[in-house]
C-alpha cells in the first residue's frame, strides 16, 4: 500500500477509534431512526458485508483460482480494508452516539475491536516479519564472523589473556555506545559475542510478537463472526420493531 493510501486509512481509522467518544459531547436519540440515519445504517451494513468477499476468495480454492486471474488477492485485501473501515465509520454515524441498547453497545464495541485488530494485523505483522528476516541474516553473518575470530584467537594463548574478565560490564558499556575493546582478536571475539547475544534476544522477542499476532488473528476472526451475528440480530430487530410500529 502506498504512503498516501496508508495515510488515508490511518486517518479514517483514527476518526473511527476516537469518534465513538462523541457521546460525551453530543447525543441524538432520534437520528438512528430517521431517514438520513437509516441511509447511513444501511450503507454501513452493506459495506461491512463486502469484506466477506475477500474471506471467501482467500479460503475457497475454486474462487481464488477463478477470480484472482482478473483481480489480485492484494487488491481484494485493499478493498477488504477500505470497505471495512468506511462501513464501520458510517455505522458509527448511524448510532447518533445513542448507546442505550445492549445489542447496539455490543455491536459497536465488537465492530471497533474488529477494525483495531485488523489494522494491527495489516500494518504491524509485515513489519515484524521483514525485520525478522533481516535480523536472521545479520545473526548468520555475525556467527560466521565470531567463529572466524575465535579460530584466530585459539591459535595464540597470549591473545586469550585479552578477553574481558567482566563480560556483563563490557556488554553494558557497549549498549551505551562505549566500547573499550581493542582491535586484537580477543576484543573482536568479545564484541562479536555481544552482538550475537543481542541479535538472539531480539529474534526471540520477535518470535514472541509473531505468536501474539497469531492469537490476534484468531481473535480477529472470532470477533468478526460475532460482529456479523450481532449485525444480523440488529437488522432483524430493526425490521421487526419497525414493522410493528407501522401496524
Amino acid at each position: 500500500m502506498k504512503n498516501s493510501e496508508r495515510f488515508i486509512v490511518i486517518s479514517v481509522f483514527a476518526v473511527l477509534v476516537f469518534g465513538w467518544l462523541g457521546f460525551l459531547l453530543h447525543v441524538s436519540p432520534r437520528f438512528s431512526g430517521s431517514g438520513l440515519g437509516a441511509v447511513f445504517g444501511i450503507s454501513g451494513a452493506a459495506l461491512m458485508l463486502v469484506p466477506l468477499i475477500y474471506v471467501f476468495i482467500k479460503r475457497i480454492p475454486f474462487l481464488k483460482g477463478r477470480i484472482t486471474k482478473y483481480v489480485s488477492l492484494q487488491t481484494w485485501l485493499t478493498i477488504h480494508i477500505y470497505t471495512g473501515i468506511v462501513g464501520a465509520l458510517l455505522a458509527l454515524i448511524h448510532t447518533g452516539h445513542k448507546y442505550h441498547s445492549l445489542l447496539g453497545i455490543a455491536l459497536t464495541a465488537t465492530m471497533l475491536l474488529v477494525v483495531v485488530s485488523g489494522i494491527v494485523l495489516r500494518y504491524l505483522t509485515p513489519f515484524v516479519n521483514l525485520d525478522m528476516k533481516d535480523k536472521l541474516l545479520l545473526l548468520q553473518t555475525a556467527r560466521g564472523d565470531l567463529d572466524s575470530a575465535w579460530g584466530v584467537l585459539e591459535l595464540s594463548a597470549a591473545e586469550r589473556k585479552e578477553l574481558s574478565k567482566s563480560p556483563l560490564l563490557t556488554a553494558g558499556l557497549a549498549s551505551l555506545g562505549l566500547s573499550f575493546t581493542s582491535d586484537h582478536p580477543a576484543g573482536q571475539v568479545t564484541t562479536l559475542a555481544e552482538s550475537v547475544a543481542d541479535l538472539e534476544y531480539s529474534i526471540r522477542t520477535h518470535e514472541l510478537l509473531k505468536r501474539w499476532f497469531s492469537r490476534t488473528l484468531t481473535a480477529h476472526i472470532i470477533l468478526s463472526i460475532s460482529m456479523y451475528l450481532l449485525l444480523a440480530a440488529h437488522i432483524y430487530s430493526g425490521i421487526y420493531f419497525g414493522l410493528r410500529w407501522l401496524q
